[in-house]
């Protein structure tokens, strides 16, 4: 079944079952993998994609719930890495292994769009869906604090 999805602000028809998840849609389809698999079961973050605004997880959303909504991947963030989230990641050197960041960066992202000023509360519980196995959880939190006043200035 051919679906369009608007991923990043471009239309990308995919052949893929209704059913299918976004995430293999996302990868396999789009050929876009920033996304990465991490659980399959929207436990660890490491789908995170933002549709409408909202972090979501997309190993366990069909792809046709995806359709006619605007669907942002870690790749559309910013076309040169100076997204404010992306320049506090790299100056607080959040990753580690690396494998969540994605997830973490799209949830960041969505956090900060809704809320420019989070406590460290409301960024725990914005983020309380991702996974870091290597437990970068302080420089995460370092980093969203720092993407706020880099937004600000």
């Amino acid at each position: 079944m051919a679906l369009t999805l608007n991923i990043n602000g471009e239309d990308h028809v995919v052949d893929a079952d209704s059913q299918m998840p976004l995430l293999w849609a996302i990868r396999e389809k789009a050929g876009l993998t920033g996304t990465k698999f991490g659980c399959g079961i929207a436990q660890c973050g490491a789908c995170t994609v933002i549709i409408d605004g909202n972090a979501v997880r997309s190993c366990n959303m069909p792809v046709a719930a995806a359709v006619g909504k605007s669907i942002r991947t870690v790749e559309g963030v910013s076309a040169d890495n100076d997204h404010p989230v992306q320049q506090a990641w790299q100056e607080i050197t959040v990753p580690q292994c690396g494998y969540c960041q994605s997830g973490q960066i799209m949830s960041a992202v969505a956090l900060l769009e809704k809320n420019d000023a989070p406590s460290d509360n409301e960024i725990d519980k914005a983020m309380a869906g991702n996974i870091c196995r290597c437990g970068t959880y302080p420089r995460i939190r370092a980093a969203i604090h720092r993407a706020a006043e880099i937004a600000k200035s």
